[in-house]
């Protein structure tokens, strides 16, 4: 029975999902942060106790997973170089199965994405398969799960393309004919808790929605959605290229870096024969049924009425 359960990266935008559907296990769960103010997200909620530490340093990460009964890896980035994607995406993971050794801790459940291989075309994509290999040949209790591009309120993408068709009165987008099938952060945190109920389940699943889009009717959904539909129109991927490169200079997070128009040369779809979200009890919910409820203009105080009738606030 599970008593204690680690969440790294529970403060991100799926660990906060996680740690709230968390209470069907009716566990304690940890969220260590570098950051206490980022703790804030997940404080209100009585089964989580959340603990100052960086995971990247292993002696700290050992600590941390001494005691608990399993581990949910969230920590994951989207930009940066060869280094920094090896530190998050692969050195993290070794460092987990060297911790969990020796703890004794052998039950991890693992966040990949779709499209990891070592073959793939990103260094994203082929950092995450790498870390995949490292929990692989660790001799641990294991669960993966790929998901999809991860919609829902709050996200970096379907927000996003909202965003900028609010400002933007023509939208010229490279790896337009690219193929997704976005998958609702709800669904993704609900298949991480499951995993920890039916540890027999498949050892790697793929999370995706029931529908395939190219990533230009994603943007067209999004200013649909939004009241702020604009004209999408597709450029070459040198154009996208150089346009990435002049994002990457300026300043904080890009919105879109070269290593993401890379991992779009290969579509981003659920592959045949992988398990998918159905065979641990979840059927996933449609984009464009969830897309109103937090893209609309009055989005936002529809969902503060919920999580105020929810207690949550």
């Amino acid at each position: 029975m599970l008593k204690k359960i680690l969440v790294l990266g529970g403060t991100g935008f799926v660990g906060r999902h996680v740690c709230e559907k968390a209470s069907q296990l009716n566990c304690r769960l940890t969220v260590p942060t570098r950051r206490p103010d980022s703790g804030k997200s997940v404080l209100p909620l009585p089964w989580v106790d959340v603990a100052v530490a960086d995971v990247h340093d292993e002696a700290a990460l050992t600590e941390l997973v001494r005691g608990h009964d399993a581990v949910i890896n969230l920590v994951a980035i989207l930009h940066g170089n060869q280094d920094a994607f090896t530190h998050v995406h692969v050195t993290l993971p070794q460092k987990l199965v060297r911790a969990c050794q020796a703890t004794g801790v052998r039950r991890v459940v693992h966040v990949s994405a779709l499209g990891a291989a070592a073959s793939a075309p990103s260094m994203y994509q082929r950092s995450k398969a790498h870390g995949e290999a490292a929990l692989l040949g660790g001799g641990l209790d294991l669960s993966i799960l790929r998901p999809s591009v991860i919609f829902g309120a709050g996200d970096q993408f379907m927000n996003l393309f909202a965003r900028l068709q609010s400002v933007f009165p023509v939208m010229p987008l490279a790896g337009a004919d690219t193929r997704f099938q976005p998958v609702w952060v709800e669904d993704v945190a609900q298949a991480l808790v499951q995993l920890l109920l039916h540890p027999h389940a498949p050892p790697v699943l793929e999370a995706v929605g029931p529908d395939v889009f190219t990533l230009k009717q994603l943007v067209q959904l999004a200013g649909r959605v939004s009241g702020h539909e604009r004209l999408v129109v597709g450029m070459p991927m040198a154009l996208g290229r150089i346009q990435a490169r002049m994002m990457e200079l300026a300043p904080g997070i890009p919105l879109m870096s070269r290593d993401n128009l890379d991992s779009m040369q290969v579509d981003n779809i659920a592959t045949p024969g992988v398990p998918g979200l159905q065979v641990i009890g979840i059927q996933p919910s449609a984009l464009a049924a969830i897309a109103p409820s937090f893209l609309r203009p009055d989005a936002g105080d529809q969902m503060l009425n919920r999580r105020r009738s929810a207690g949550r606030l």
